[in-house]
């Protein structure tokens, strides 16, 4: 007897899991709870506003959103000084790479990003049958934009990928860089840019808010305004790439109480303020520790900061050693950020907590030590194939 089989394409592909969630951390680590400081989820909750009126729309559930997400989409577009055709609203910036790839990568076509860089992006491209090329960071944790578009003409790219400021670096691309490294693409290249931290950025510094049609912007509920577990972000472009997006989202895909949340949200611009000061802060302790105890740090312009640790293995080695304290941090999978781990910035109290326990756990891992051959999987970002680390 036979039995269904995927696509060839879908066959070939390797199990793999772009992320282990923190929950499935502690059960592995034998834990009630983790300190969570991997997912770089805001440790500061969403607006108390934005909290009222998810609380008033439950009794709703049983409703649909709307599937334009028209208040939303108005409300984007003001802020924006957008139309309501240049703008969508989608399940979080991963559900919306996933339009992008289905909509301009056909089967065996290629896209060019950074190696190591935000992983769901190469899991949408694999996933749906294209190929992606990948040009490694500078040694400092920055985007070689000019190799990447090199790359891109060389393989006849028809997507690159730029997150901005990138995950898992950190790291920023001012403005002109990102306008002369979309000048340098092939016309028919599209730039997806990824804005996923850009309210840790002030708007100066961020591109200007003008229609390419060769460019699209995903921008996310996630991180500053602290609605993650929402789902909610949205995509800025031209009005023939939001169109196109029409023809296969999902109509129901964003949920109401989602909406309702990221609308208040939107309009609580002190809270966000608040959010963004108190990161700053924060990535400012993180790197004052890191230099107390020898170690270096990549600049950041997120809500988490790349710490040093010397190598993959120490790295590995480290992300184990803070699990075992129920501390939850992840790092970057391929060369040359593999020896850093990468933490969120928390409140000032779960700071404390952090410094102390990675104090301890640095004073623990000494050079040459071995640290047992218990594996854990998920505490590396951005590798497909190699997703488990040594645990002690």
């Amino acid at each position: 007897m036979t039995s269904p089989q995927p696509t060839a394409a879908i066959a070939a592909l390797p199990e793999s899991r772009p992320f282990i969630a923190p929950e499935e951390l502690a059960k592995l680590g034998g834990h009630t709870a983790l300190l969570r400081l991997g997912a770089n989820e805001s440790a500061f909750g969403p607006p108390p506003a934005a909290l009222a009126a998810m609380q008033a729309a439950v009794a709703r559930t049983s409703w649909y959103g709307d599937p334009e997400s028209m208040d939303l989409r108005e409300a984007l577009a003001a802020r924006h000084g957008c139309t309501l055709e240049g703008l969508a609203v989608g399940a979080g910036i991963d559900d919306l790479m996933g339009l992008v790839v289905r909509a301009y990568l056909d089967l065996g076509d290629v896209s060019v990003a950074t190696l190591g860089t935000y992983p769901t992006y190469a899991y949408h491209v694999l996933g749906y049958g294209a190929r992606l090329e990948t040009v490694p960071y500078h040694s400092d944790g920055t985007v070689q934009l000019e190799a990447l578009a090199r790359r891109a003409h060389e393989t006849g790219a028809r997507a690159a990928y730029l997150a901005n400021p990138d995950n898992p670096s950190g790291t920023f691309v001012e403005r002109s860089a990102v306008a002369a490294f979309r000048a340098a693409l092939p016309d028919d290249c599209l730039l997806v840019l990824d804005e996923a931290y850009a309210d840790f950025v002030a708007t100066a510094e961020l591109p200007a808010m003008e229609t390419d049609p060769r460019v699209v912007r995903l921008r996310t509920f996630s991180k500053a305004y602290g609605l993650a577990g929402a789902r909610v972000g949205y995509a800025l472009g031209a009005r023939e790439i939001i169109a196109t997006f029409g023809k296969i989202r999902l109509q129901f895909g964003v949920n109401r109480t989602g909406q309702i949340g990221a609308l208040a949200a939107l309009h609580d611009e002190r809270f966000i303020r608040d959010v963004v000061a108190e990161v700053a802060r924060g990535r400012d302790e993180y790197h004052a520790l890191a230099a107390s105890l020898g170690l270096r740090t990549l600049p950041s312009r997120t809500n988490f900061v790349c710490i040093d640790i010397g190598s993959r293995e120490r790295a590995e080695a480290m992300v184990a050693e803070l699990l075992r304290r129920a501390v939850f941090v992840r790092k970057p999978g391929a060369p040359p950020l593999d020896g850093f781990i990468r933490v969120t910035v928390g409140t000032a109290e779960e700071r404390a907590r952090f410094g102390a326990a990675f104090t301890a756990a640095l004073h623990a891992l000494s050079p040459g030590a071995t640290f047992g051959n218990r594996t854990v999987p998920g505490a590396t970002l951005g590798n497909r194939t190699e997703g488990d680390v040594a645990v002690s």
